[in-house]
């Protein structure tokens, strides 16, 4: 089992920043590709980006190119998504998600992840 504990929303105005933090335990963390989706009120879950164990290989939703940045410390067992220039049509839950080991999953079969956080809220006013 791998617990994913996402921090770091809240309500931000367009044209803020925020960054998202998420905390893994109970497995080898860098046995994991890491990403991030999110589902806004009455839409279906979008994925927003992904990271490679090593960090090697990055994806971003076109929707979120060049705003979003995604990392990983794997000695804190923790992977970020630094957002900026936030957009109202950001707000959403943001969910954390972990994949073992190959990260194609997250643009290709994100139904076939199976760890999930339990998601924070991000709120952009326009």
């Amino acid at each position: 089992q791998v617990q994913l504990v996402e921090s770091g929303g809240g309500l931000v105005p367009a044209g803020g920043s925020l960054r998202l933090s998420c905390a893994a335990a109970g497995r080898t963390f860098s046995n994991y590709a890491m990403g991030w989706f999110r589902q806004a009120p009455g839409k279906e879950r979008e994925f927003v980006s992904a990271i490679s164990r090593t960090s090697g290989t990055t994806y971003y939703a076109d929707s979120v190119k060049g705003r979003f940045t995604i990392s990983r410390d794997n000695a804190k067992n923790t992977v970020y998504l630094q957002m900026n220039s936030l957009k109202p049509e950001d707000t959403a839950v943001y969910y954390c998600a972990a994949n073992y080991w190959t990260v194609v999953e997250f643009t290709t079969t994100p139904n076939r992840i199976i760890y999930w956080g339990q998601g924070t809220q991000v709120t952009v006013s326009s």
